[in-house]
């Protein structure tokens, strides 16, 4: 079982930059492809980046490529999301993910543990 806890959501301004972190327990997650994910009101959840259990593959949202960087530190047991030049639209909670598998997916279906969320709200 593995226990994913996100931190790093808040309120910024518009063209601010935020850090989320999820924290991993339970057991390593250095064997899991790991995905961030995100949900506004009223849609659905969404894929912002993913990444392959070696760090060594990325995937973006077309909304978020180049603003958003998705890196992980296995020896920490921690996946992070650098969100830059932040946009209202960004505005949304956002979850960590993990995949018991090294390849990373891009819908939510395929992954198999879930943080409770993080909110990130940005303002114009």
């Amino acid at each position: 079982q593995v226990q994913l806890i996100e931190s790093g959501g808040g309120l910024v301004q518009a063209g601010g930059s935020l850090r989320l972190s999820c924290a991993a327990s339970g057991r390593t997650i250095s064997t899991y492809a790991m995905g961030w994910f995100r949900q506004a009101p009223g849609k659905e959840r969404e894929n912002v980046a993913a990444i392959s259990w070696s760090g060594r593959s990325t995937v973006y949202a077309d909304s978020v490529k180049g603003r958003f960087t998705i890196s992980r530190d296995n020896a920490k047991n921690t996946v992070y999301l650098q969100m830059n030049s932040l946009k209202p639209e960004d505005t949304a909670v956002y979850y960590c993910a993990a995949r018991s598998s090294s390849n990373y997916a891009v819908t939510s279906r395929a992954y198999d543990y879930w943080g409770q969320g993080t909110q990130v709200t940005v303002s114009s």
